[in-house]
């Protein structure tokens, strides 16, 4: 079995957690906040654009995993994949340009990331009911 499709969106989504990562440690820097952040506003709302990613990726690329697994047409793969990545950029934009107040990005980078964890849920959740009543 190959998982060569989610692979590749769980490599994509690594490079975005580098990329957000490397935000915040700039503003550390810039800052000189070690731990925290010092109550400054921009180093509070990186952390958390960051952090977000972070809870979000594991659920959904393990499900992306699993329904790559369970035989998930590659074009459903690539098209929820690229549903997550997209969805995480317009998040973290939002986030950013919204100052942590509403942005379209935001709202629409939660939707599509909730979608996306959903649809791949309930694709695993049939593809274990259908095996229970074979």
């Amino acid at each position: 079995m190959s998982l060569f499709i989610s692979g590749f969106y769980a490599a994509l989504t690594g490079l975005l957690v580098l990329v957000l990562a490397y935000r915040v440690v700039g503003l550390r820097r810039a800052y000189k906040i070690g731990l925290g952040d010092g109550g400054n506003d921009a180093l509070y709302l990186a952390n958390r654009v960051h952090g977000n990613l972070l809870e979000n990726a594991p659920i959904a690329l393990l499900l992306l995993v699993l329904a790559e697994a369970n035989g998930m047409a590659g074009v459903w793969l690539h098209l929820l994949g690229t549903i997550w990545l997209v969805a995480r950029l317009l998040h973290a934009i939002g986030l950013t340009q919204g100052k942590g107040g509403y942005h379209p990005g935001r709202f629409l980078g939660t939707l599509f990331t909730w979608i996306s964890i959903l649809v791949l849920a309930l694709f695993n959740l049939w593809q274990y009911v259908g095996r229970l009543l074979l």
